[in-house]
């Protein structure tokens, strides 16, 4: 799905273009709409001797434009850049400079990893002269809708209505929560149902745990209560996870419809992993017919497999180019790294640490996940007795560590896995009693260095989880005080930020019990911040933006908006990069902080324990319904997280093709300035994100913009999550970095 421009790809196979195929009936009509529309595109084409001439002519059209408004001009040729000169670009601006991108990438040959690594030919102006002047091409009808919108906005007949306050807020109201009353009783009865199946289950010798058994004599009632307990216990939801596709239909009240189910046997029979706690599952709305239709799609999309991803699995490769790793081999950020699955690293100051514990797992498969390549070979799991740490697991993470000590530039470690909190309380008291040891004799060799050659000392420490959401049973008060003896003597030897970084897809996943579990970091001292990946379903309309009001509402910050990542095994999730960009710029712009107020927000994390009402605090300084302390981006391969990207280019089937730079409010590895640009082509046209949209109950003319929308600019950072300045100088020198 991204190609490299320096490598070569003369290995590769060039598919097949079906310049020779015929276009459909319904490509015929969007065709005579285009042309009736532009007179002036079909007077270029009817007047064009070949393509090259009709090429040459539709630039000077374009031309035209940028001529006329020197900010596109200066934009379109890169001399300038940025959030300003993008929010100066009109509609026009936006379709003419992606007009103008298209010609300039016309015959360009990428590596299309949606098709197996096989080469497409960039040809948008070729498909149309051949579908124009011969009624062939191969172009689809996805793809002409795409060059209809584009020639409407770039003429101008197609304008841009931006919706305001009150509209956003509307679309916020059409998404419950799991904190109102109508869902908590609905919740409710899906546990009960969940309880009597189990006990039925027990009583017939079905399901045998020691643990978890009934004494001789127990009436119904007296079991019911026994399983309410055993409920609030977190082992108990993995030991009665739903590991098949049958137990999980039965967990559903048998409500699963005959696709469903195939999809998921095939996906056993694919050797998918299946994994869903009892908890979770309760969290599903199984009655089509209520008020709460349509509510649960996102969490819907984290359970239930695709059929691309059955398709796909077993040749799934790695997304993130840095995952790939060859001990005593720099990765392809330029990273030298100790262990192959152990240790992930892309910028200079922070590294990922993922142990050898039961942390390797998670309290749930998310189907969208980005490390799927690792479950093709077990690296990742969920057989939880072979996952407990072995000795030589305990002998190798010093050593492990060692690599934070010993690094010039690491100042921040993130343990996750897996789930950091899938850890035993024992485990991960070890873990970070080890990181506590490393970070005090990396303070302490600082104390014999010269001026100028300090290595930065260890500031930040992440956990990575999902078990607020998953299993929030987890969150116990031996958690929590393992969590606040950790910060009190590691503030001592130079941490300052103490942070979970959980991932909620959904305001239907902030549930009573999730809510307390975050009461309970937050008492820890720890801030909690949530990163979104920006599934189909949770990119409609008001969905995110009301789930950063839910989350700010219990003393969560939002983190990042991410595309979702990977290749054709995310295809049925994936929401164009086009509809990042306007949720962005037409949802989010609501709970924008104003600068004034960044400094207040800075401050933050050295005050965790009242993140509640200092959120509440400012968004009622500010008058605005919540933070956007988030930003929309997509985790790129090599270049980082970004959404600094031009469309240029298009496949016949309607999917763009994107070029991105990487994010300069950030320090990276050295290694940034030899890769150029990155070249994504997405997995979806936008006329299939729409017709997902459909399916699921969404008025696109709510959507109508997203064709528009070709270009994006990174936002700048909030300074709440910025790295707390150094107080002393340290070095410029880059260790176990081989560029």
């Amino acid at each position: 799905m991204y190609r490299d421009f320096n490598n070569t790809t003369s290995d590769k196979k060039i598919t097949s273009t079906g310049y020779e195929e015929l276009i459909s009936e319904d490509s015929k009509k969007i065709i005579l709409k285009l042309l009736e529309e532009n007179p002036k595109l079909e007077t270029i084409f009817s007047q064009s001797e070949d393509i090259e001439h009709a090429r040459k002519s539709l630039r000077e059209w374009a031309m035209d434009h940028l001529r006329k408004h020197p900010v596109a001009l200066d934009y379109y040729n890169g001399d300038i850049t940025g959030r300003e000169a993008f929010g100066a670009l009109d509609w026009q601006d936006f379709a003419t400079i992606r007009l103008l991108d298209y010609i300039n990438h016309e015959g360009n040959e990428y590596e299309d990893l949606n098709l197996g690594g096989r080469i497409i030919i960039n040809a948008p102006v070729r498909l149309l002269w051949l579908a124009i002047k011969e009624e062939k091409g191969g172009g689809t009808v996805d793809f002409f809708r795409d060059m209809l919108h584009l020639f409407r906005q770039f003429s101008g007949t197609k304008k841009r209505h931006l919706p305001d306050a009150k509209q956003v807020s509307e679309w916020m109201n059409r998404h419950p929560s799991g904190l109102d009353p109508e869902v908590i009783e609905q919740r409710k009865k899906n546990r009960d149902r969940i309880i009597r199946l189990f006990i039925k289950k027990i009583d017939a010798g079905d399901i045998q745990r020691r643990k978890y058994t009934f004494e001789p004599g127990m009436s119904f009632w007296d079991k019911y209560k026994k399983v309410l307990e055993w409920w609030n216990d977190h082992i108990f939801h993995l030991q009665f996870a739903a590991r098949t596709p049958e137990r999980l239909n039965r967990m559903l009240g048998r409500t699963l419809d005959e696709e469903t189910m195939s999809t998921l046997l095939d996906a056993q029979d694919t050797g998918i992993p299946f994994f869903v706690n009892p908890y979770y599952l309760s969290l599903l709305n199984v009655h089509e017919d209520d008020n709460l239709h349509h509510s649960d799609h996102a969490i819907r999309d984290y359970v239930f497999v695709s059929k691309e991803l059955v398709n796909e699995f077993g040749k799934i490769v790695a997304w993130e180019k840095e995952d790939v790793v060859e001990p005593g081999k720099p990765n392809a950020a330029g990273w030298i790294l100790p262990h192959r699955r152990n240790i992930h690293r892309r910028y200079p100051e922070v590294a990922i640490l993922i142990p050898d514990t039961t942390g390797r797992a998670c309290g749930g498969l998310c189907v969208s996940c980005q490390r799927m390549y690792d479950f093709q070979d077990g690296h990742l799991n969920f057989d939880l007795e072979e996952l407990k740490p072995v000795e030589t697991w305990w002998e190798r993470l010093p050593k492990l560590l060692n690599y934070f000590e010993e690094d010039a530039q690491l100042r921040d470690i993130l343990i996750t896995g897996g789930d950091a909190l899938m850890s035993s309380d024992k485990s991960l008291q070890r873990i970070l009693d080890e990181v506590y040891q490393m970070a005090l004799r990396k303070k302490e060799a600082n104390g014999i260095r010269p001026d100028g050659e300090n290595f930065a000392e260890m500031q930040r420490i992440r956990l990575g989880t999902r078990l607020p959401v998953y299993l929030p049973q987890r969150i116990t008060d031996s958690l929590i005080a393992i969590l606040r003896n950790f910060k009190e003597k590691a503030a001592r030897v130079g941490f300052k930020q103490f942070v979970i970084q959980t991932h909620f897809e959904s305001a239907m996943e902030v549930t009573p019990e999730a809510a307390n579990g975050i009461r309970k970091l937050v008492s820890a001292g720890w801030i909690v911040t949530n990163q979104l990946v920006f599934t189909a379903a949770a990119s409609r309309r008001g969905h995110t933006a009301k789930l950063r009001k839910v989350l700010n509402d219990i003393g969560v910050l939002t983190y990042y908006t991410f595309t979702v990542k990977g290749y054709q095994e995310n295809s049925f999730t994936f929401a164009n990069n086009a509809r990042a960009v306007q949720e962005q710029l037409e949802e989010k712009y609501i709970g924008e902080v104003p600068k004034k107020y960044h400094e207040l927000i800075r401050k933050f994390p050295e005050h965790a324990e009242d993140m509640v009402e200092n959120i509440e605090s400012l968004r009622r300084i500010c008058d605005i319904p919540f933070l956007s302390t988030d930003r929309n981006v997509m985790n790129l391969p090599g270049v980082g997280k970004s959404l600094t990207f031009r469309t240029i280019g298009i496949t016949n089937d309607g999917r763009r093709i994107l070029e991105f730079g990487f994010d300069h409010t950030r320090s990276h590895s050295p290694i940034i300035n030899k890769m150029g640009k990155m070249t994504i082509i997405e997995s979806k046209s936008i006329a299939g994100y729409l017709k997902r949209l459909e399916q699921m109950g969404e008025d696109l003319l709510d959507y109508r913009n997203v064709w528009g929308y070709s270009l994006g600019e990174t936002e700048p950072r909030m300074p709440v999550y910025d790295y707390p300045e150094n107080q002393m100088e340290l070095t410029d020198e880059f260790t176990n970095l081989k560029v």
